[in-house]
């Protein structure tokens, strides 16, 4: 799965109840799966989850350095690959059908399909520390300095796996899923009712819309710059192919809902490691 599906920022599920309520009519079954998740890269991605796990303390508004080792543990227990995986085994099984298993398998499983799944590997585990995102913008800003036809490829790219702007939501929800979760475990004191914190995220949604199309973009540059535009332009229009949709909707809301649940896990362990401090 692409760069583009991943964000230094938090994400949560978009859709997962109504996609629960319809059932496939063949659910993939458990050796299909594992070979899914292993050829479309979907494993690693799972496990570059961990990563985003930095900003957390930051959106409580404690520095995590103040746990010292304790948060590394912290991570590696509340991030488990094995865990993550697992759930994404148990999600998969009930709503990824064979028909678009198959279709997406084989597109990764072709020869431009397993070049680009182990570039997005490579991107996937680089800690977010400013290196990728600053040569990223870099190379954008290259490409548009020169007028690239690339930045539209790259955008058309990121609008294919970007379904109906379901990152800017799905965004938004974790992070109230996890504010509300630290103020109940009484992590943090919240301010606001849960109407009033929807509220004051709905009024940054430009401002936070266009952060994460530009570091997307960014993103995408960094991470397909050995590939030509032809490639580019290949990878973005069978992402647009109606069942790639399907399959990229799904995997969006599998991987956010994980993320979700890992950082509400987060939110009960820290109130055994921090005082409470007011939000």
């Amino acid at each position: 799965m692409t760069a583009a599906l991943r964000f230094p920022i938090i994400a949560v599920m978009i859709g997962l109840t109504l996609l629960f309520s319809q059932q496939p009519a063949q659910a993939a079954d458990q050796q299909k799966l594992e070979a899914f998740l292993e050829v479309t890269g979907f494993d690693v991605a799972l496990e570059s989850i961990r990563l985003s796990a930095d900003s957390a303390p930051q959106m409580l508004g404690i520095e995590a350095d103040a746990f010292g080792s304790e948060w590394s543990r912290l991570v590696r227990e509340v991030f488990d690959t094995d865990l993550m995986h697992g759930m994404a085994l148990e999600i998969l099984g009930t709503t990824l059908s064979d028909d678009l298993l198959v279709h997406a398998a084989d597109f990764y499983a072709s020869d431009l399909g397993k070049r680009l799944v182990r570039a997005e590997n490579t991107s996937h585990m680089i800690d977010e520390d400013g290196l990728k995102s600053e040569a990223g913008g870099d190379i954008l800003a290259g490409l548009e300095q020169i007028g690239s036809p690339r930045v539209d490829i790259l955008r058309d790219l990121n609008d294919a796996t970007d379904v109906a702007g379901s990152s800017i939501r799905a965004i938004q929800e974790v992070q109230i899923r996890f504010l509300l979760a630290a103020a109940g475990a009484g992590v943090i004191e919240l301010r606001m009712d849960e109407p009033d914190l929807r509220e004051a995220m709905r009024s940054q949604e430009d401002d936070l819309r266009a952060s994460v199309k530009q570091s997307a973009l960014a993103g995408s540059a960094y991470t397909y710059q050995a590939f030509s535009d032809a490639e580019v332009s290949a990878y973005a229009k069978a992402l647009a192919h109606p069942k790639m949709q399907e399959v990229y909707a799904l995997m969006n809301a599998v991987q956010y809902e994980i993320m979700a649940n890992r950082f509400e896990a987060v939110s009960e362990r820290l109130s055994g490691m921090q005082p409470s401090q007011d939000l």
